[in-house]
């Protein structure tokens, strides 16, 4: 194997743990020279992100622009804010996604396609790696966010995040107690304070949400256990279900009969079951809140 062969193998391997990324950095530290850096650039072997950041190849890899701005924010730059919660499946992706956000401990010039903040206190314990790439830790994360995000995104971290055992109630409230003065930290706060966190599965759940929520209504346990089955909304002192069919649903019959013979189940269990479609969502939601209003004041 010659030498350019032999260069463009560490290049490929290096980039291949970076989500197909690397830094001009790096591969000098790995031996790379400049002149074969340079090379590959005018080669357009090393296509430029950032300043001093490429990717290898044509192709771009799905987590390509965290890891780039990452390494374009240096050494000790980490993933943060919604990049962050993203990251680690807490919030959804944004389409058309915004800029990458990252967190260095000092001063960084600005990159386009970068948010760059500046953290005070960036502790040991508030850093990790996901995927290769590295991140502010869940709890840590849910803290920044709850100065940047509307008070419904910020329950929906913190419900996923409970959900999916990655930070507990215990741990939020350590980082609460850091930090009591800090913007969003009171709304983190009430929500830590409350009994029950709403996590919605999706839009058509999202929507009956805040319907409820808007016409205040009695709030309802959101993906609830009850006799076995996982509900959409339960009123357990109403002895209420509600499901929510989303525009997707009912692709097949199997389906079908699997979710009437939950609603028997539910029934002889003393429940009663309201059923809302999508249709029903977007062209009549107030005929929807009758229907729930009814129903919660039944016996």
């Amino acid at each position: 194997m010659g030498i350019a062969a032999g260069t463009d193998v560490l290049i490929r391997t290096l980039a291949a743990r970076q989500h197909g990324v690397v830094s001009r950095a790096q591969l000098l530290a790995a031996g790379v020279s400049r002149r074969a850096v340079d090379g590959r650039i005018a080669k357009r072997l090393l296509l430029p992100l950032h300043r001093g950041v490429f990717r290898v190849g044509v192709v771009a890899a799905p987590r390509e622009r965290e890891m780039a701005a990452c390494l374009a924010c240096g050494p000790a730059a980490v993933l943060s804010h919604r990049s962050a919660a993203v990251l680690w499946e807490l919030l959804p992706a944004i389409d058309p996604p915004g800029p990458v956000e990252v967190t260095v401990r000092g001063r960084e010039r600005r990159h386009a396609g970068i948010r760059v903040r500046r953290a005070s206190t960036l502790r040991r314990d508030d850093v990790t790696r996901c995927d290769g790439i590295p991140v502010t830790t869940p709890d840590r994360t849910i803290r920044d966010i709850a100065s940047t995000v509307p008070f419904r995104e910020l329950e929906r971290a913190v419900a996923r995040a409970l959900s999916q055992r990655s930070t507990t109630r215990s741990k939020l409230g350590r980082l609460v107690s850091r930090a009591p003065g800090r913007r969003g930290i009171p709304a983190l706060r009430a929500l830590l304070a409350g009994e029950a966190l709403a996590f919605t599965r999706s839009e058509a759940e999202e929507r009956m949400l805040a319907l409820v929520r808007r016409a205040q209504l009695p709030e309802p346990q959101v993906n609830a256990r009850y006799a076995g089955y996982e509900v959409d909304f339960l009123w357990r002192d109403q002895r209420l279900v509600a499901e929510v069919d989303g525009y997707t649903f009912h692709a097949d019959t199997t389906a079908f009969e699997n979710d009437r013979r939950r609603d028997l189940v539910l029934v002889s269990r003393g429940m009663r079951v309201v059923r809302v479609t999508w249709r029903q969502l977007m062209t009549e939601p107030e005929v929807v809140l009758v229907r729930l209003a009814q129903a919660l004041v039944q016996k």
